[in-house]
């Protein structure tokens, strides 16, 4: 917007400075205008009319005639000033806003033709190319996969990772070798875009996700709140618990604060960057990042509904947890203006406190009164669990995922699960007075 801006000032004045030198040339030989000349008289009102040997009345006249053009110039270029503050963005008060940052959308892709697919929807959803670059960044040197990249022309740029080479392994973890070159490539495809190309933030997207229609705002909102709480890491799409009736549908517009980090297209900051990359893991990144040590008691924002939704079902994973969850998984189709809105309740302590009283002020019931359909009203009620295996239980007996990571359950917040089951709201929630996660559980 500001070259744009500089480009159209710089053009006019060109064009102000050309007009009035053609303009001084002309009028130096040009009569003045009177009436009509009458036949067989042009050449005398020629020489009554044309340059005198009064060189100071010549001047004069020009003066006042160069005069009148200039303030006609002044004119066109205030009109063509005030036509471009009104495409920009103000403020009620009649300021300019601040220029909004640039955040990068780093697709990390191997080899599935399919990136086609995660690609067509972020530039159908992509509200500026300028403020949303796209960077895919590919490893394992696959031919056909750079072809689809590559016919997308300047709309996005696409990178290489150079080292294609195997990693050495312990013996044991051969089998694993794809999770060692997943984590180098982050690594490479990380320090591209906050080290040689200085962004200050990024999202990452994997190639095997689609986006949804408010996924650029999602971030675009979140991204300050980010920014300026220091209990924050990360901004997530995904909910891992995410499944067609087990949200509300709503609650589009329902975000959460969670514990555990959930990836999936998920925003991080340069500087905390800064700080995972000099301990970058060889393999296991995202297991990692939910380790204690990495997380350091700080918390990601996620939604209600999911803002990405994975189609790839063959990977490294060998398609663990799709075909039970994440094929499941409903992605939003309704735009929420969320830069609109007042997302303050996010805010730490604020969260917090609303959060404990929303969940232990809730009727506690048994997961027989769950099971026998008992419950009346869209609740919130809640279910109480007091040790691993009983945590475990409860989640795979009403159908959420059951697994922890670093004693931290999937989506949880101060232990507590949230989803809907049958149209009501239940809390999966430790005993009142939790202070921290056990990292035994696991």
């Amino acid at each position: 917007m500001v070259r744009k801006k500089r480009s159209l000032i710089l053009c006019a004045m060109f064009l102000f400075v050309t007009w009035n030198a053609i303009l001084v040339l002309l009028l130096w030989g040009r009569p003045p205008p009177g009436p009509p000349a009458e036949p067989g008289g042009e050449l005398m009102e020629a020489k009554a009319e044309g340059p005198t040997n009064d060189v100071v009345e010549d001047v004069l006249r020009m003066a006042n005639m160069f005069e009148t053009e200039l303030e006609m110039q002044k004119k066109i270029l205030l009109e063509i000033q005030n036509h471009q503050l009104l495409k920009e963005p103000s403020s009620k008060n009649g300021l300019k806003k601040p220029v909004q940052p640039v955040i990068p959308i780093l697709v990390i892709a191997c080899n599935r033709v399919t990136v086609r697919r995660c690609l067509d929807k972020l530039l159908q959803y992509r509200p500026s190319a300028e403020l949303y670059p796209i960077i895919v960044s590919q490893d394992c040197g696959h031919a056909e996969t750079a072809d689809v990249i590559r016919s997308y022309g300047d709309q996005i740029t696409h990178l290489t990772q150079p080292d294609l080479s195997d990693i050495a392994v312990r013996p044991e973890h051969k089998k694993f070798q794809g999770y060692y070159k997943i984590s180098r490539h982050y690594r490479w495809a990380l320090n591209q875009v906050f080290k040689t190309m200085s962004h200050s933030s990024a999202v990452i997207v994997e190639d095997d996700l689609e986006v949804a229609p408010d996924f650029f705002e999602y971030f675009r909102a979140l991204q300050p709140i980010l920014k300026s709480d220091p209990s924050l890491w990360c901004v997530s799409a995904w909910n891992d618990n995410g499944r067609d009736g087990f949200v509300d549908p709503g609650k589009a517009n329902l975000l959460y604060r969670t514990d555990f980090f959930p990836g999936l297209g998920w925003m991080l900051l340069r500087e905390v960057w800064e700080e995972l990359e000099p301990k970058w893991p060889t393999s296991f990144w995202d297991d990692w990042m939910r380790q204690p040590e990495q997380r350091r008691d700080r918390a990601c924002i996620r939604p209600e509904i999911s803002r990405t939704l994975t189609f790839g079902r063959q990977g490294v994973s060998l398609g663990q947890f799709y075909d039970k969850y994440l094929r499941y998984i409903k992605l939003n189709n309704k735009f929420v203006p969320f830069t609109e809105l007042d997302l303050s309740y996010l805010k730490e302590e604020k969260y917090r406190e609303t959060f404990k009283k929303d969940v232990y002020s809730a009727p506690m019931v048994t997961y027989e009164d769950v099971k026998q359909s008992k419950l009346k009203g869209p609740g919130p009620f809640r279910l109480q669990y007091s040790s691993k295996d009983s945590f475990k239980v409860l989640a795979k007996n009403l159908g959420i995922m059951d697994d922890l990571k670093s004693g931290v359950p999937r989506t949880g917040y101060r232990g507590v699960v949230s989803f809907i089951l049958r149209g009501q709201r239940i809390y999966i929630a430790p005993p009142p007075g939790w202070t921290q996660y056990d990292p035994t559980w696991s």
